[in-house]
């Protein structure tokens, strides 16, 4: 049996920071010159304290004999390689019914009669809901429309860095084939020919799955992503792989920094940062982002773009990167969202490979008026001041205008008819505290990152950085982890009684708990755009739907917007070949 040996100054670094004794340090290296190390009565008493335990000697004895056994397990399990796409055989359910099996009637959109600009950027800051109809009604072609993108893309990605890898030649001749079937009248529906940025967690045979990160760089995967085919199906046109902060995590890749259409200087947030910034830029009919832990709504709300987080289980990941199996979601980035909503339809359903997958209805047109849906609103988040803490003078501002912009959102929903509701977020446990459950399940995920020290490639090495938390993710124990899951039920169980006050409830994206709750309960959300600062740069309000409760959540959103104009304004770009 081969074993790493490790430098004595390192040892005596790693010992020393957790507070052990030159003798216990001594008796440590002893054991480390052994075939594998032996744990001693004294290095249990000075771990005790990571489990929050104080035992007595004769415990501790009892233990010795068994712990040394389940290193040897652990050495052999170790050696074992699981690729990313392998999941643990514990299920994440959400504590809400299951809907019913079957899709539903699902979608019956049909395009509205449009006559096609004469302004090439009018077409490429054009809705879904548009594209589809002048592809329909053969006023533009998928060819002409996937050049004109593909070139947009190729002139600002040098200022935006939002494209991790073209799909040019798979394009073109999914672009053919769409402008084919359209004329021959096999119109597949509102996606028919439209052409979309994949965010690189997702697998496409032939291309690069990189995640952002360097130790993939060259990863070439061979499944196709469920997303990805069921897009394919339903005639979209893959143009690039978006960029995605490194290992989903910020907008910082091997690349660069993914930049704000609004403010290039400034970063696009992330992890979905290309997705969201290529969309907001109009170089993609629509794209498609990930959100574990705000990737969806961050990016969104930097880059002025509408997003759809759906309910925990309803897009498979099959082919997708995990990062935590129990938090991680697939969902649409659009200019609109009746553009989500129709994204989410052709994306959502049954998947065998990804056993979380729930089925259920999705209605789109909705059925019903908005004004007979109950509407909740938490009064304490839009009546406080959030810029009180904020030192610097011009970012106190900014935090005024943002509130400013959240409390003239509640009066446009009530404009709308919609009788606000006043609730409560569930408070009764910490919430805050359960954030480690990411962080144990994203250290699972990468824990060879760990052990081989390829995770000192990536690009962010700080103490908020995904190799520093992996690492610590390494010490979580087991039965803390199994504890948080089990507040989570109650904290679930409370967000049921809160979801039978109000079918939807707006807060404001950021600046609570609320966007960490959701993550973990699996209620699904909106985030779209409510107004621009004075700086130039959006804002953003966020709706949070009852579990598998899209349509009312995207009908109320839909209202909202429909009502204000804000995702119809489009960022000022210039090249970097065109400055002057």
């Amino acid at each position: 049996m081969q074993r790493t040996k490790l430098p004595r100054r390192r040892i005596l670094k790693l010992i020393s920071a957790f507070g052990v004794s030159s003798a216990v340090f001594a008796r440590a290296l002893e054991a480390l010159a052994q075939e594998r190390p032996k744990v001693t009565e004294e290095m249990i008493k000075q771990a005790e304290w990571i489990a929050g335990l104080e035992l007595d000697d004769a415990k501790r004895k009892l233990m010795v004999k068994g712990i040394n056994e389940s290193l040897a397990s652990y050495e052999k399990i170790r050696k074992v390689a699981i690729d990313n796409s392998v999941a643990p055989a514990v299920a994440f359910r959400l504590i809400a019914a299951s809907p019913a099996a079957k899709r539903g009637r699902g979608s019956r959109w049909t395009p509205a009669r449009l006559t096609r600009p004469a302004s090439d950027d009018d077409i490429a800051f054009a809705p879904v809901t548009h594209l589809a109809a002048w592809l329909r009604g053969r006023q533009v072609s998928s060819v002409e429309l996937t050049k004109l993108y593909l070139t947009r893309l190729k002139k600002l990605n040098p200022l935006l860095e939002c494209v991790v890898t073209f799909t040019e030649d798979l394009a073109m001749k999914q672009a053919e084939q769409a402008d084919r079937e359209i004329a021959a009248g096999r119109w597949r529906g509102p996606l028919h020919g439209v052409p979309w940025g994949a965010k690189d967690l997702l697998a496409v045979p032939g291309y690069p799955t990189t995640w952002g990160a360097p130790p993939y760089k060259d990863q070439v995967r061979p499944e196709k992503a469920t997303v990805v085919e069921r897009l394919e199906n339903a005639g979209a046109v893959l143009v690039a792989k978006t960029a995605v902060g490194s290992l989903a995590w910020g907008d910082v890749w091997f690349g660069g920094v993914t930049k704000n259409p609004w403010n290039p200087k400034q970063g696009s947030s992330g992890s979905s940062a290309g997705s969201a910034s290529a969309t907001a830029a109009g170089l993609v009919g629509f794209a498609i982002g990930t959100e574990t832990l705000g990737s969806i709504v961050s990016p969104c709300t930097r880059c002025g773009a509408t997003g759809l987080r759906p309910t925990f289980g309803r897009v498979s990941r099959y082919g997708a990167m995990a990062l935590a199996w129990s938090m991680d979601k697939i969902g649409s980035i659009a200019r609109s969202v009746e553009d989500c909503a129709l994204v989410f339809n052709a994306i959502r359903g049954n998947d065998p490979k990804d056993p979380s997958v729930v089925d259920g209805a999705f209605v789109w047109p909705p059925p019903s008026d908005v004004r007979l849906l109950r509407v909740g609103y938490v009064p304490q988040l839009f009546e406080e001041d959030r810029s009180r803490d904020v030192k610097d003078e011009e970012q106190k501002k900014l935090v005024r205008e943002t509130q400013e912009h959240e409390r003239k959102a509640l009066e446009v929903l009530k404009g709308l008819g919609i009788k606000l509701i006043p609730i409560k977020l569930p408070d009764a446990y910490p919430v805050g505290d359960l954030r480690f459950i990411l962080e144990a399940e994203a250290a699972a995920c990468f824990d060879e990152l760990t052990r081989s020290g390829k995770d000192a490639q990536l690009v962010r090495q700080g103490e908020d950085a995904w190799p520093n938390t992996f690492r610590k993710g390494q010490l979580i124990p087991a039965v803390e982890y199994i504890r948080a899951n089990r507040i989570r039920t109650l904290v679930m169980q409370e967000m049921e009684k809160l979801m039978a006050e109000a079918e939807v409830y707006v807060t404001p994206a950021f600046g609570s708990v609320n966007l960490l709750l959701t993550n973990l309960t699996g209620h699904p959300q909106v985030v779209l755009p409510n107004g621009f600062r004075s700086n130039g740069t959006p804002s953003s309000i966020t709706f949070t739907g009852k579990l598998y409760g899209e349509t009312e959540l995207l009908a109320v959103a839909r209202a909202y917007q429909q009502a204000t104009d804000f995702h119809t304004k489009r960022p000022k770009l210039e090249a970097p070949s065109e400055k002057k």
